[in-house]
């Protein structure tokens, strides 16, 4: 006959620990809120944030990845939407802040569905299978640009530029 252990939990003082359904809230809320943080900075009317950290350092910005560093997350799943802009940051060096606001919605969608008894797997299953359509959409919208197009890539670089830093000298650096 085998004998079951019973696995043993070490947490820290005041942890909580939440399994299945209550979970999955708590993550996906946790992840939410890091979302609903950056998302009043999105667009051309985005607002700045004033942080100030531990220290007492005043940061302005509107800058999603530069706001979400300067917070100290601690929550694993919120942690998780935190490296979705650092990881869009360093693959094109622009868009964090569509990145984190569009997996909150994704998030939000999920938590819907969720509540509609749909299996998790089913859940990312199709988010899979709505990303490979996008990814096919995406490709047969697009325009094939070469160095020849300058007036195309003027326009492409300074609307990188905007809202990060270089936005009153785009005309200068974009040429």
């Amino acid at each position: 006959m085998v004998q079951q252990v019973q696995p043993i939990f070490i947490l820290p003082e005041g942890a909580q620990r939440t399994i299945g359904r209550d979970a999955q809230r708590t993550n996906i809320m946790a992840a939410k809120l890091v979302a609903e943080t950056v998302r009043t900075t999105l667009g051309p009317k985005g607002m700045d944030k004033m942080i100030v950290d531990s220290l007492g350092d005043v940061t302005v910005t509107n800058d999603g990845v530069t706001i979400l560093e300067e917070m100290n997350i601690e929550h694993p799943s919120a942690k998780m939407i935190v490296e979705v802009a650092k990881t869009q940051e360093d693959e094109i060096g622009d868009g964090t802040t569509t990145a984190v606001v569009l997996a909150g919605e994704l998030l939000k969608n999920a938590e819907d569905l969720l509540d509609k008894e749909v299996h998790p797997a089913v859940i990312s299953r199709g988010y899979r299978l709505a990303e490979s359509k996008a990814q096919q959409i995406l490709n047969q919208m697009g325009e094939k640009i070469t160095p020849n197009d300058e007036d195309i890539l003027k326009n492409i670089a300074q609307t990188a530029m905007t809202g990060k830093g270089a936005e009153y000298s785009k005309d200068t650096l974009a040429v």
